[in-house]
Order: C-alpha cells, then structure tokens, then sequence
C-alpha cells in the first residue's frame, strides 16, 4: 500500500519507527473489532465515525483521536472522522499538548479559560483536529452510525451502552495522570502517546482499502 502522505515531516519520522511487532498477540486480539468495524465500512464505501471516549475526555481520549486521525492519513484511508469525548466535561491537559507537539503536532490554543479549545495539526493540507474536553453527547459529535471506543476502564463500566453507537469497543490503557507533577511526567505521557500510536499504526495497517 502507497504511504505517501502530507503529514508534518516529523511526524511521518516518528510513525516510521514504530514497531508493531511489539503488540502482543493478545493486544492484537482487542484492537481486532476496530479492524473489522473499520473494514466493513470501506469495504462498503461508507464514511467511518470513531468516538474515544474516557472518563475525563482529557488525556487518553484525546491522543487515540489525534493518533487515529493521523494513521488513517497515513494509510490513505478516505471518509475517517474521530472524535472524543467523555462521561464528564473537565479540560485537555496541557501536557497531551505538549506531548503531541514534541511528536510534530502544530499546535495553537484557540481560547483561553478553564476547557480551551485547541487546533491540532498534523499535515499541510489537512483540516486540524480541534481539541477540547466536551461529553461523548457533545453536539460535536457524531448522533449515529459510529464505532465508540473505551479508552479506559471507569468509562467502559460507566457506559455499558453508547446511545447511537453501532459498534461498543474496550481497547482500554494506562493513565498517565498516575505520573503528574513528578520527574517522570513527561517521559510518561510520552511513552503512553507512543503505545497508542503505535496500536493504531497496526489498526489501520490491517485495512484493505482496494
């Protein structure tokens, strides 16, 4: 399959030092209804809606849209809209930001106040992903016909049904909130960022899209 891309120099640099041998065959086994949710709607001809959704809608969520978005540009998978959201409204914290920035995200704050909302970057000529905290019945996103992945355990026990969602999917991680304010914070959400890209890069990997 063709990869060439617009995406941000830095950006294509980092995806191409992933390494999705590392995912575990039973990893691999929980990104799989994502795969066959993604395939049966470009083996359709059909737009593709995922919603990560977590508690919070502030760290997780947010770098599986952004990295999502990102893969389906890079494997040239067409009609691919992701949001996020959450069970409740706080705010994308700052250090998701700085983390997808350090990764080669343009990034630009667009307001200011408690929940900002920013414009996330990652190619010349496409549209930014607009980031802010909202919840998953925001009215910026998607009412039906869309795949709603779980990105952490409190969302996927809080909501064992998504109203609109056609497809429900736990593919849960590790919260990097658990290293705020310590030495390790940026290394962390680093590192957690990378996991997620990582796992999407496989996800979209596995599309046929002939």
């Amino acid at each position: 399959m063709s990869t060439k891309t617009n995406l941000f120099q830095d950006i294509e640099k980092l995806i191409t030092k992933l390494d999705p041998q590392s995912i575990s065959a039973e990893r691999k086994a929980v990104l799989q209804p994502l795969i066959d949710f993604i395939q049966l709607k470009v083996s359709n001809l059909q737009e593709i809606r995922i919603n990560f959704i977590c508690t919070h809608n502030s760290r997780r969520s947010h770098l599986s849209q952004v990295w999502a978005q990102t893969m389906a540009n890079y494997f040239q998978i067409k009609n691919v809209v992701c949001y996020s959201g959450g069970t409740e409204e706080t705010t994308l914290f700052p250090m998701v930001a700085e983390t997808l920035q350090n990764s080669g995200f343009e990034i630009k704050r667009l307001s200011e106040g408690t929940n900002p909302i920013y414009s996330i970057k990652y190619a010349e000529n496409q549209h930014p992903i607009i980031g802010f905290s909202k919840k998953l019945e925001d009215s910026f996103n998607p009412k039906s016909k869309f795949a709603a992945v779980m990105t952490c355990d409190s969302a996927n026990e809080a909501c064992p049904f998504v109203p609109g969602a056609e497809a429900r999917i736990p593919i849960t991680f590790e919260d990097p909130k658990a290293f705020d304010n310590t030495p390790q914070q940026a290394e962390k959400y680093n590192e957690r960022s990378l996991q997620i890209a990582t796992e999407l890069f496989y996800v979209f990997s596995q599309i046929n899209s002939n």
